[in-house]
């Protein structure tokens, strides 16, 4: 903070969105930044300059703020009031330049010590707080909240239809996120997901089965969604199954231009999280005196001037009391708010899942896999399995196939090299799904398990893609039982040797039936660093697909 005189002046600047650079925990997204407004505070007495009908305050303290873009109207309104009172009655002289600009840009700004820093900020979200310390100064929060909006699900009413968590409500529809890694409405979204099981005790499974598929589906995209209006759009035309997890206020504010635009908000039966626009104070020096202009800032924007620009805008006030004239979803039950561990979890979690796949798939066609489960063998429930997987994958994905069993390949390898690695593009899921159709189990073929392997990582690595996740699906129901190879240990010490951590390549071993050996898959996953699944019934196979997506 700095003190000068100033009259009051206004611009606008803007920035272009890219995509968000994964630091610290989550992701930031630079998007666009608002308009600057400057206001100063003046004193009671009558003055010449003819502003607000009063003398300027001698010597103002300047205050640079930085605020969410959409309530910025509202915090300017609070400051008028604030600087019309400003040097009487023990109300500070101030002079506030207010800025517009998503918490992404401020919390990565202020992360990593970028020289634009405000004397005090107003994300849309507390969730961004611990995202923006630079290691030297740590941002405290002035005012907890002087504005609020639950988070909602809007569409149209057909998709609906069971609303009792946003777990359902979700699975029952195509959810359309914001940028979870960018945006604090996307990111609430998903911790939504995860608050509410405190009293659904919904299992990872099912979470996952929900969870993968939207973050592949949407982690696959150029570029993620950042305007909320748009998505709307898409939802809004009948017959859309098209569902957006959004604030209550930008609801609202579309529904006042749009009023025939046949969509409405729903909160689910567990609750909702909000965001809580909290003044945090991110100055450098002077705390003390950048706590006590929060402070000021928030008592204004709390009372009844700034409340009714808030009201007006779609938001609610700190305690979320409902919004006049029977806006909005009224009354508001809370889920518990996500700490900080949690949303490292969560949206670290969803920044892996939405990584683009660099895999090959590699089924065993051993003479074993002709053994019967119910009325179908193991070789058609794992066919199913892998012909259904392909559609948790995006066409962005890339995927290949071999099969394996003793002396299956060329020049009596173990494994058949039969769709290289391309990207899922309707040819090459075609061309996949058709050649899975036709394998046969190999009579009295053996489970050559380790050279499969080894072979495996090696053409991966050959292949790597520097910007995906580098991986082996290995499907078996076995144990290793080609005598011509080499024994477990020989093998482990091979697979270890490929390992380069700046280079990854991870077997994501998928057993099936009581015959699998866990124990060895497990040694094989984890002398690449990946992960072991065995599904006693293979017709658990497509959970299990998505279960070894989620861990990757």
């Amino acid at each position: 903070m700095g003190k000068h005189s100033s009259a009051v002046t206004r611009s606008n600047k803007s920035n272009n969105n890219r995509r968000p650079v994964y630091i610290t925990a989550v992701g930031l997204l630079v998007l666009s930044i608002g308009g600057v407004f400057v206001v100063r505070s003046f004193g009671s007495e009558a003055g010449a300059d003819g502003i607000l009908g009063g003398k300027a305050c001698d010597d103002p303290a300047q205050v640079k703020l930085t605020t969410a873009p959409e309530l910025q109207p509202a915090i300017e309104t609070a400051a008028k009031s604030l600087a019309a009172k400003g040097g009487k009655d023990g109300v500070p002289c101030l002079q506030f330049t207010i800025t517009g600009a998503s918490a992404a840009k401020v919390a990565r700004s202020l992360a990593t010590g970028g020289a634009d820093r405000p004397d005090l900020w107003i994300p849309d979200s507390s969730l961004w707080v611990s995202q923006a310390d630079d290691g030297e100064t740590v941002p405290s929060v002035a005012v907890p909240s002087v504005a609020s909006s639950p988070m909602v699900l809007v569409g149209r009413s057909s998709n609906f239809a069971d609303t009792s968590s946003w777990l359902r409500a979700m699975a029952g529809a195509q959810p359309a996120l914001l940028d979870p890694l960018g945006t604090s409405p996307g990111a609430l979204a998903l911790l939504a997901i995860q608050a509410e099981r405190q009293q659904t005790s919904t299992p990872d499974t099912t979470v996952n089965s929900v969870v993968v598929p939207l973050a592949q589906r949407l982690g696959s995209m150029p570029k993620p969604y950042t305007d909320v209006n748009a998505l709307f759009g898409r939802a809004a035309p009948e017959g859309s199954t098209v569902v957006v997890p959004a604030s209550e206020q930008a609801f609202v504010k579309f529904q006042e231009e749009h009023p025939e635009g046949g969509l409405k908000a729903v909160m689910p039966a567990t609750g909702t999280l909000s965001l809580d626009y909290p003044i945090v104070v991110t100055a450098k020096g002077d705390t003390a005196k950048a706590t006590e202009a929060g402070k000021a800032l928030g008592a204004e924007m709390l009372g009844d001037v700034a409340g009714q620009a808030r009201d007006q805008a779609g938001f609610r006030d700190q305690l979320l009391g409902q919004l006049s004239g029977g806006r909005g979803v009224g009354e508001v039950d809370q889920l518990p708010k996500p700490n900080a561990e949690a949303i490292e979890r969560t949206l670290g979690g969803w920044s892996r899942l939405s990584l683009s796949t660099h895999s090959l798939a590699v089924i065993d066609v051993s003479g074993s896999m002709a053994e019967k489960v119910g009325n179908k063998t193991r070789m058609q429930l794992t066919l199913e399995a892998a012909i259904g997987g392909l559609t948790l994958f995006p066409d962005t994905a890339s995927l290949g196939l071999w099969t394996f069993s003793s002396n299956n390949g060329t020049d009596g390898a173990d494994y058949k090299k039969l769709v290289p690695i391309a990207p899922l593009s309707p040819k090459q899921r075609k061309t996949i799904t058709n050649v899975l159709k036709v394998q046969k189990p190999i009579p009295n073929g053996g489970t050559g398990l380790y050279e499969t392997a080894i072979a495996a990582v090696r053409a991966v690595r050959s292949d790597y893609d520097p910007n995906a996740v580098n991986s082996i699906l290995l499907f078996t129901d076995g144990k290793n039982d080609d005598p011509g190879s080499a024994d477990l240990e020989a093998t482990i010490r091979s697979l270890q040797s490929l390992n380069d951590p700046d280079r990854p390549v991870r077997i994501i071993a998928l057993g099936m039936g009581p015959d699998a050996n866990p124990d060895e898959l497990s040694r094989l996953a984890q002398a690449t660093g990946g992960r072991h699944y065995v599904a006693q019934n293979p017709s658990d196979l497509r959970q299990v697909f998505i279960d070894a997506l989620q861990s990757r």
